[in-house]
């Protein structure tokens, strides 16, 4: 059983204390900052390898900013949720970035494997999970896409990590990548999974979801999607309904229509909690969501457009049933001057890293092969596995 080595509460905000004098279940959203925590516990006490939980203090603003995070009347300091796991002092450092209604515990099939051969650091965004959860006031991408880079860049500073290996997912992968554009020489190499950011509205594709969109119930979907209404407002208003609603989705999507390795009944029990409690806390990053895209998941600033500026070595991993659709990798690695990859995983879908552990583990290892291994040239690709 993982042990929790220590645990620093800075900046746990004023609502938690007073919430905590109602009994949940006198509560209409039964969740807070502490049962964020406790649940990220009870999900991560079936791993083995002990690790260190810590919010890592930021500060209330990227420095030298005219705003705080973001545009906040307050001044107090936010905080990124950090899990680190035990390592070998000369293992290389592999920092994980979750995706949009997700936060690091997704990972907790991952972290005991990846651990043995990284130092593995897995954060919760700035808004999500156990993180600090600020007024979401941005108005613009570019706004948008600041509050995650800057805030992961102080965090970064407060760890002080000069070189690490970067690994998101989903929307995750988004941050990663943007992150990766502005701040490379941080980033030795960059690791998408079901990377989010590379379709937009002008693919030949699109042209189905444009008819769609035209009809009542389009019009109807994206007057919701503009109006900002995210899958987590429907938990919150269901009040002490959600915790069953997000039962019903875990015990779905992860069990009966798992495109993989079904989860036991102590994980899904586990994970069903955890994600109740991360969904239904406080609205603060999941508003992100149309200022990245358009309705349709359709990239407002697309990846593709940037991708001769990369200047870092990167992989793809994608499961072999994702429905993010890995020939946007594969158009950007067109335009690419560095290394790329692209790895796909058998029984997987969008989350190929609880579909499919074992396989997401191996491509993991051999996208950073060089890192790991005396003769990364003539490592072979694991079995089961295939580049696209």
């Amino acid at each position: 059983m993982a042990q929790e080595i220590r645990k620093n509460d800075v900046g746990l905000s004023s609502s938690s204390s007073s919430r905590r004098l109602w009994p949940s279940v006198l509560r209409w959203i039964p969740t807070s900052t502490d049962h964020i925590i406790a649940s990220e516990k009870r999900l991560l006490s079936i791993l083995k390898t002990p690790y260190v939980q810590e919010h890592v203090n930021i500060g209330s603003g990227p420095p030298g900013s005219k705003v705080r995070w973001f545009r906040s009347s307050s001044n107090k300091p936010r905080f990124i949720n950090t899990v680190t796991f035990d390592s070998k002092d000369d293992s290389p450092t592999l920092v994980m970035v979750h995706g949009y209604g997700a936060s690091q515990g997704f990972f907790f099939r991952n972290f005991d494997a990846l651990a043995s051969r990284f130092r593995v650091i897995a954060v919760d965004q700035l808004g999500w999970g156990g993180s600090s959860r600020p007024d979401f006031t941005c108005r613009s991408t570019e706004e948008t896409e600041e509050w995650f880079i800057d805030s992961f860049e102080e965090w970064r500073k407060a760890q002080n990590l000069s070189k690490f290996i970067l690994l998101g997912h989903s929307f995750g992968g988004y941050v990663a990548a943007k992150y990766a554009l502005k701040h490379p020489e941080h980033v030795q190499h960059l690791i998408l999974v079901g990377s989010a950011g590379f379709s937009s509205e002008s693919d030949a594709k699109s042209e189905w979801f444009t008819k769609f969109r035209a009809t009542w119930k389009g019009s109807v979907m994206n007057h919701l999607w503009e109006s900002n209404f995210t899958p987590q407002k429907l938990v919150r208003g269901l009040g002490p309904w959600g915790p069953d609603i997000v039962r019903k989705y875990t015990s779905a999507r992860f069990g009966t229509h798992s495109t993989g390795e079904v989860l036991t009944e102590e994980e899904s029990r586990l994970l069903t909690d955890y994600v109740y409690h991360t969904l239904a806390a406080k609205a603060s990053g999941e508003l992100c969501l149309k200022y990245i895209f358009s309705f349709g998941a359709f990239t407002r600033s697309p990846l593709v457009r940037s991708a001769s500026e990369w200047k870092v070595p990167t992989t793809f991993i994608y499961g072999f049933q994702d429905w993010m659709n890995y020939e946007g990798a594969q158009e950007a690695r067109k335009h690419m001057k560095v290394p790329c990859e692209i790895i796909r995983v058998p029984k997987g879908g969008h989350f190929v890293f609880i579909d499919n552990p074992t396989g997401f583990h191996s491509s993991v290892f051999y996208a950073c092969r060089r890192f790991l291994t005396p003769d990364p040239d003539n490592e072979p690709l694991p079995e089961g596995l295939t580049l696209a």
